[in-house]
Formats: structure tokens, C-alpha cells, sequence
């Protein structure tokens, strides 16, 4: 019996071992395989117990006592005996030496199968420690795949949503460039119109000019209605006592006259200060040329009627 055998193994081993070869109808001998398969042990215990177990069902060689044959022991049955017991110590002693040497044989062939059993073993060990590595690896090539679709997918998203962006970029940049020719065509308007507007502002000017040429004029008209009124005033000196209440209507015209020039005078300064106003002081001024004159034609329409009435006054009392 093997002593490095637990008696639990070699029991079980056992009994598989006589199950397997009975249902074979006792014709073929169990393997250590399927022993341990049925006895749920591992390969070293498997091998041993299969050892012992086929060593009981063979049969042992054992010295065998065969009797003297008849002829012989008549013929000289002390002296055969004796030759027959040492035929057979020979004989038995060769079977012993023989049985030995099996026995040897068999004992380094048992250590050769528990050298063989104790590498498959390790080998086996191996092999569930590489297939373990393998599910590791497997689960960690599995998880990579599955972050690295999930990095794909997210860059995929983000190349989407660029996309997206482009597209829009792209539209905005259209409508910036529609919008940048329509800003063109607007300036070149607002050009056309700044232009027009300048010639408006120099048709202004022009008109400006005019007005201060008229307005000059009649100044220089109202001057010499200045001169005239008072060369009348100088004639009428003699008889300023009768004509005082002609001479006071009289002031009081050239004052107002005075006051319209002076409002005059203002309005062409306020219109040389405000360029914006500067056709309505045009026109003001036109219009204001025009009173001028008006009153200046009244003034000398007065004085004529006055000297009129003086020179028939004075023929009068004369």
C-alpha cells in the first residue's frame, strides 16, 4: 500500500475502479481517467490506487509444491526427492530473484508515473493558471473594446456636432456675405446721396450768395434812402415847425427801417452760424430783401407825397 495514499482516496479509487471493470463485463481493464472521473480524485492519487488496484487482480507468482511423479519416485524416490526439492529451491529461488527484479521494475516505474503524475499536475495547474490569464485578458480586451467604442462613439458625436457647426458657420458666412454685398449697395446709395446732398448744399450756397448780394443791395439802397431822407431833412429844415408831425411819422419809418436792417443783419448772421438752416435763411432773408424794398419804395412813395405837401404848403403861405 502507498503510504502517501490517504485511505478515503484509495477506497473510492477502488470502488471506481471495480465499477468501471464490471460494467465492461470484467473485459477490459479501467483507465486512470476515467477512475478518476468517477472518483473525484486527483491524477497522482488516481495513478497509485490504480497500481495497487491492478496488481490484486492479476495473479502473484508464488512458489508452487508440485508432487513427485510416480515413475520417478519408483525408481529412486529418495534420491529423485532430494534432486526434485533442489530442482525446485532452484527453480523458486530463479521465480524470487525474477519477482524481485519485477518488483524493482515496477517500484521505478511507479516513481516514474508519480514523477509523470506530479508534471501533469503541474502542467494542469499551469493551464488553469493560463486559462485564467486568458479570461483576464479576455475581460480586459472586452472592456477596452467597450471604452474604446465608447471613445469612437463620443468622437463620432463630437465629429457630428462639428459638422453641425460647419454648417451653420458656413450659412452664417453666406448670409454675412449677402449681407456684406447689400452694405455695399447701401454705402454706394449713401454715396450717391452724400453727393446729391452736397450739390444741394452748394445750390444752397449759391442761393446764399445771392441773398447776401441782394441783401447788399438793399442796403445800398436803403443808404441812399438814408441820403435822400436826409437831404430832405436838411431842405425841410426851414420848415421843421410846421412839418413836425410829418418829421416824427417820419423818424419813427427810418427807425423801423433801422430795426428791420438790424433784424436783417441778425438773421444773416444766424444763417452763416447754422448750416442747417441755411436755405430757410435764404428765404427769410429773400423775403425779408423784399419788405426791405417794399418799405424803402413806401418810405420814398411818403417822402414824395411829403414834399409834395410841403412845396404846397410853402406856396401856400407864400
Amino acid at each position: 500500500m502507498n503510504p502517501s495514499l490517504s485511505l478515503d482516496a484509495r477506497e473510492r479509487v477502488f470502488a471506481a475502479a471495480s465499477q468501471i471493470f464490471e460494467e465492461s463485463g470484467r473485459q477490459t481493464m479501467p483507465t486512470v481517467d476515467q477512475v478518476r472521473r468517477l472518483a473525484k480524485v486527483d491524477m497522482h492519487a488516481a495513478t497509485a490506487a490504480m497500481r495497487e488496484w491492478r496488481r490484486q487482480q492479476t495473479a502473484q507468482a508464488a512458489p508452487i509444491a508440485v508432487a513427485v511423479p510416480e515413475v520417478v519416485a519408483k525408481a529412486n524416490e529418495l534420491a529423485v526427492a532430494q534432486l526434485w526439492t533442489q530442482a525446485q529451491e532452484l527453480a523458486n529461488q530463479s521465480l524470487r530473484e525474477a519477482q524481485s527484479a519485477w518488483d524493482a521494475e515496477r517500484t521505478e516505474l511507479d516513481q516514474m508515473r508519480v514523477e509523470l503524475s506530479d508534471a501533469f499536475e503541474a502542467q494542469a495547474a499551469e493551464l488553469e493558471l493560463a486559462k485564467s490569464r486568458i479570461e483576464a485578458l479576455e475581460r480586459e480586451a472586452r472592456e477596452t473594446a467597450a471604452i474604446a467604442a465608447a471613445e469612437l462613439q463620443k468622437l463620432r458625436d463630437e465629429l457630428a456636432q462639428v459638422r453641425a457647426e460647419l454648417g451653420v458657420a458656413t450659412t452664417r458666412a453666406e448670409r454675412a456675405e449677402a449681407t456684406s454685398a447689400e452694405l455695399e449697395h447701401r454705402v454706394a446709395d449713401l454715396r450717391a446721396e452724400l453727393d446729391r446732398a452736397h450739390a444741394d448744399v452748394d445750390q444752397v450756397r449759391a442761393e446764399l450768395s445771392r441773398a447776401h448780394a441782394d441783401v447788399d443791395q438793399a442796403r445800398g439802397e436803403l443808404k441812399r434812402a438814408a441820403a435822400d431822407a436826409e437831404g430832405l431833412r436838411n431842405e425841410l429844415a426851414a420848415a421843421k415847425a410846421k412839418v413836425d408831425a410829418a418829421e416824427q411819422a417820419h423818424q419813427e419809418h427810418r427807425k423801423e427801417a433801422a430795426k428791420e436792417a438790424q433784424r436783417w443783419a441778425d438773421k444773416v448772421l444766424a444763417a452763416q452760424k447754422s448750416h442747417d438752416a441755411i436755405a430757410k435763411e435764404a428765404a427769410a432773408a429773400r423775403e425779408s430783401a423784399a419788405r426791405l424794398s417794399g418799405q424803402l419804395e413806401a418810405v420814398q412813395a411818403q417822402n414824395t407825397a411829403l414834399m409834395e405837401t410841403l412845396r404846397g404848403k410853402v406856396g401856400g403861405n407864400g
